[in-house]
């Protein structure tokens, strides 16, 4: 039985040695396989996962590597587990971890740090100057969970506790995968200048972090709120988390749009989240003289930008990398108080052992997908968890 040196465990959480862990060979192929139970060092704990939620990063990862090195170059055939949008339970302290309990639930964040460089120091982890060069070394703390070290898609995992987000026992597991969401969200509003309330702010993109950016925007009290997209039952889901107006641009034109129902004005703030070749341009476009722009989403080729533009109208404009400085306890906090219901994003549920399925829920989204997740704990078939 599970029993490391230095480690605290429970009787009422037995750990086995061996887990049932997902591994990454060639690309887009992954093998069910058995792997030892990790064990937590110093400023770690162990956790028991208990759901993941499938980002399209996974499906990146999976497909083409992350950007950053694993062992030294991409991941295929290392005995590599992906995911990264995980929640669980901590059944296990590494030395002198006091901060979280045996048995407490928590959401985890991705990135962990080293703590040491300018920009952790300063708070921005995600940024962390160490990424892609020692990164995934966990003697020096560095950990991003599902793209330097191992991920979420297997039954247990370590976790610096930096990462880790206290839940409320009222939470779903479900529910408590789509706090890393949230918190990129509101990470993105919170370098924008955080306090919204009364200002004018556009979403383009009704993914995920589009849908639950309208969420933390209209609970921050802006006004309005505009979704611009192009699937409608997106865009439905989109009013029903308090966008105060819709757009599809397929139907008009989105720039002049957002100004009609902004009173013929630019908005105050836009938060780019659809990653269209052309959704800085347009954002720029959307957004007042002395505007801001968050860009949260990228597009995969080059683009070209109108930069004398935004030079000329004296727009800033920010780039987000993941759920920084501590967004995701904030999210957390709107979450517990209910002031609005994620969970309307999530659509489907998978047993962990029907991963390759759901995946590909996820990529080709199938009956509407949108956020789909594992279950480590006896889910036998998928259901669709929002009309």
């Amino acid at each position: 039985m599970y029993a490391p040196a230095g480690v605290k465990t429970s009787k009422d959480f037995p750990i086995p040695d061996t887990m049932k862990a997902w591994v990454l060979g060639d690309p887009g192929v992954l093998v069910l396989k058995n792997k030892p139970v990790p064990v937590p060092k110093k400023a770690e704990v162990l956790v028991r996962i208990d759901a993941v939620a499938i980002c399209a990063t996974d499906l990146d990862v999976i497909a083409h590597g992350p950007p950053a090195l694993v062992q030294g170059g991409l991941p295929f055939n290392k005995n590599w587990t992906p995911g990264h949008e995980y929640m669980g339970t901590v059944v296990a302290q590494g030395p002198g971890v006091d901060e979280y309990k045996i048995g407490q639930r928590v959401t985890v964040e991705i990135h962990a740090g080293c703590g040491q460089c300018k920009r952790c120091r300063e708070g921005m982890y995600t940024s962390c100057h160490n990424y892609g060069l020692n990164y995934g070394d966990v003697d020096k703390g560095h950990r991003a969970n599902g793209f330097t070290t191992d991920g979420g898609f297997c039954e247990y995992q370590v976790n610096n506790i930096n990462t880790l987000v206290a839940i409320a026992d009222e939470m779903t597991d479900e529910e408590a995968t789509l706090v890393v969401t949230a918190g990129t969200a509101m990470y993105g509003l919170t370098e924008l200048g955080g306090l919204v309330a009364g200002e004018s702010v556009v979403v383009t993109g009704p993914g995920p972090i589009g849908l639950l950016g309208v969420a933390v925007a209209k609970a921050l009290g802006a006004q309005p709120v505009i979704l611009t997209g192009t699937r409608d039952n997106r865009l439905k889901i989109g009013l029903e988390l308090g966008a105060d107006h819709v757009v599809n641009v397929t139907k008009e034109d989105p720039v002049e749009a957002v100004r009609r129902l902004n009173c013929g004005k630019g908005v105050d703030y836009v938060v780019e989240c659809s990653g269209a070749p052309n959704g800085l341009n347009e954002a720029a476009r959307m957004v007042n003289r002395g505007g801001k722009i968050c860009l949260a989403a990228f597009p995969h080729q080059p683009v070209p930008v109108d930069v004398a533009f935004l030079v000329r109208n004296n727009i800033y404009l920010y780039g987000i990398r993941g759920e920084g400085k501590s967004a995701t306890h904030r999210a957390e906090a709107f979450m517990r108080q209910k002031r609005f219901d994620a969970t309307k994003i999530h659509t489907h549920t998978f047993a962990l052992e029907d991963l390759p399925t759901a995946l590909r829920y996820a990529r080709e989204r199938i009956e509407d997908a949108i956020k789909v997740v594992v279950k480590a704990k006896g889910v036998a078939v998928h259901k669709v968890a929002a009309e």
